[in-house]
């Protein structure tokens, strides 16, 4: 028996891969696919894509697109999530603070280097006119972790994703003082370059059935219940999420939304230059519009 790994966050974002995986489709063909959960975010996903630790990962696009620009042996085998990603930006709960405009000296809780928390510090620095070289971080590894190392003293932000932390929101152990969404598609399917000669058309199969069950989602009235069960959210807020959120649900990307994304990024200096789209496509399983 072959073993196929998929490693994503543990959010909402993701009940798509765990209820295909949860069916094991190809169990006929001797491969077990397992799903692992990884708190610690993108950047740790790119560092197990590299340690040869999972075969396929969904991670945030900035994340991949800059750990491929530094020699990620992976490719992009298409979107997770077309809509952008909107982040909260959190505050210890009994900080005196309660603004953005208040925050004087921008540090940043992060989850790892290069992971979605650190680079979306760049977009809301521009949008708030900081200096990128003033902002300082401290790694934190994962949102038990920012809970652990918040004080009110200081307000060190942590951007993580807004209905993720509804739940601390509510108890009033974190404070929201605004949001920033990534000028983006958020998350993108990455596979090894090992594993896709050694796995080949079985990932583009399975993708392809994550995109089937990501549109049954996306229709069915049961989505609501099912998500707030299995994440622990609130019906309600996870009405709201469903309307920001759109899977992708077909094997194709758009050549000029993915030359934007990479020019703001450029303009951010999350990326040196723009990729090439040959490079960190796989070409061969997916259809380039435009």
């Amino acid at each position: 028996m072959k073993t196929l790994r998929i490693t994503g966050v543990p959010e909402h974002f993701n009940l798509p891969w765990k209820n295909v995986i949860a069916r094991q489709p190809f169990a006929s063909k001797g491969i077990e696919v397992t799903w692992t959960d990884e708190s610690r975010g993108s950047g740790q996903m790119n560092k197990a894509i590299r340690n040869g630790e999972t075969e396929v990962a969904l991670v945030l696009t900035e994340s991949f697109f800059q750990d491929f620009e530094n020699g990620s042996p992976a490719k992009m085998v298409g979107f997770h999530v077309k809509s952008p990603l909107i982040w909260g930006i959190h505050i210890h709960g009994k900080s005196p603070v309660n603004q953005l405009s208040e925050i004087q000296k921008p540090s940043f809780l992060i989850s790892r280097m290069g992971s979605g928390s650190q680079l979306m510090s760049y977009v809301l620095a521009k949008r708030e006119n900081w200096e990128k070289g003033s902002l300082s971080f401290s790694i934190i590894g994962n949102l038990p972790g920012a809970l652990e190392a918040m004080v009110p003293e200081k307000p060190e932000m942590f951007l993580w994703e807004k209905y993720t932390t509804k739940p601390w929101v509510d108890s009033h152990e974190l404070k929201r003082i605004g949001e920033v969404s990534s000028p983006w598609p958020c998350f993108v399917m990455v596979a090894s370059d090992k594993a896709l000669e050694a796995f080949g058309d079985v990932i583009l199969q399975l993708r392809d059935m994550v995109y089937k069950e990501s549109s049954h989602l996306q229709q069915s009235k049961s989505t609501v219940s099912e998500i707030a069960t299995n994440y622990e959210l609130n019906p309600e807020d996870v009405e709201q999420w469903l309307t920001q959120t759109q899977w992708a649900t077909k094997a194709e990307v758009s050549k000029q939304e993915l030359l934007k994304a990479m020019q703001n990024m450029v303009d951010l200096g999350i990326l040196k230059k723009e990729l090439s789209l040959r490079d960190f496509l796989f070409s061969r399983g997916v259809r380039i519009l435009d």
